[in-house]
């Protein structure tokens, strides 16, 4: 096994999600973000239950240097895959108790949005402008200007 102190991209998620559960937190949805990143998955889930999204950008952990990397490869960190990380729905009122749950297993957890009833994903940057992060059709394109 792995020492405590050692972070992998393929570690297992069950060991979060079962504390969850331990805590009679109401897990409605689990996915990992490995294909397609968080926008990806957002978009996914919510054309699978009829349901928008309202992200906040500024809440979404995301490495100095890999935001350089995709800055300088034109790429959005929000479609990039991220292995080893996961996005959890629960009700409202239980947000609270599982970032605190989930803290103990990764000290990046956030609550990083709220579902909507009108569909479409919508991300609110740190300056208050939105986007929406419609689905990408084929690969992920860098910008070229």
């Amino acid at each position: 096994g792995l020492s405590s102190d050692i972070q992998s991209d393929c570690g297992s998620i069950w060991p979060a999600i079962q504390a969850l559960i331990d805590h009679e937190i109401q897990v409605r949805v689990v996915r990992d973000l490995t294909r397609g990143g968080l926008a990806t998955i957002l978009n996914e889930l919510g054309v699978e239950h009829g349901l928008g999204m309202q992200i906040d950008e500024t809440q979404i952990p995301v490495e100095n240097t890999v935001n350089g990397a995709c800055e300088l490869l034109g790429l959005d960190p929000l479609y990039v895959a991220n292995e080893g990380t996961f996005v959890v729905f629960v009700a409202a009122e239980d947000a609270k108790k599982t970032l605190q749950i989930l803290g103990e297993f990764n000290e990046n957890a956030r609550q990083v949005g709220i579902t909507t009833t009108m569909l479409g994903v919508v991300a609110r940057n740190a300056f208050g402008s939105k986007r929406v992060l419609d689905v990408l059709s084929g690969e992920q394109l860098p910008r070229i200007c």
